[in-house]
């Protein structure tokens, strides 16, 4: 499982998930494949985690897999039946915010079109739109 590094501060507010495109991460720079958001939301550590799982277990683990979502963000939840107010919760798990147009993962192989149907099958795993996405080869 992914665990950030120890932070300042351990607890943070809350932001708001703009729904702007994303510039930064939205071309493939390690793999030939790979999954891109086409919504916005959140990824968990344990949904990467399966997303990791199916890619390399379709792929019979002859593949290389870049995890270009990194959980970063901590959220608290107070236990269930506790009264209002005294503080915030403790840490419940970590999240990934997602924006459109991110790259998620990124594989590299030698059958593309083996790829292609395993990336499409882990897609059902994400809590929003994906797609798969190629980078083109340049003879």
């Amino acid at each position: 499982m992914l665990n950030p590094n120890p932070r300042k501060f351990k607890k943070v507010n809350k932001k708001l998930i703009r729904s702007t495109y994303e510039n930064k991460s939205n071309n493939l720079k390690f793999g030939t494949h790979g999954i891109q958001a086409l919504a916005k939301g959140f990824l968990t550590v344990q949904q990467i985690e399966a997303v990791r799982r199916t890619i390399t277990s379709k792929l019979k683990r002859k593949v290389k897999v870049w995890i270009r979502a990194y959980p970063d963000y901590p959220r608290t939840a107070k236990p269930k039946e506790v009264r209002m107010g005294r503080g915030k919760g403790a840490i419940d798990h970590w999240i990934c915010f997602v924006k459109p147009g991110r790259v998620l993962f990124e594989v590299v192989s030698k059958n593309p079109t083996l790829i292609e149907e395993a990336l499409i099958f882990t897609l059902r795993k994400l809590p929003f739109l994906a797609h798969v996405i190629t980078k083109k080869t340049i003879i």
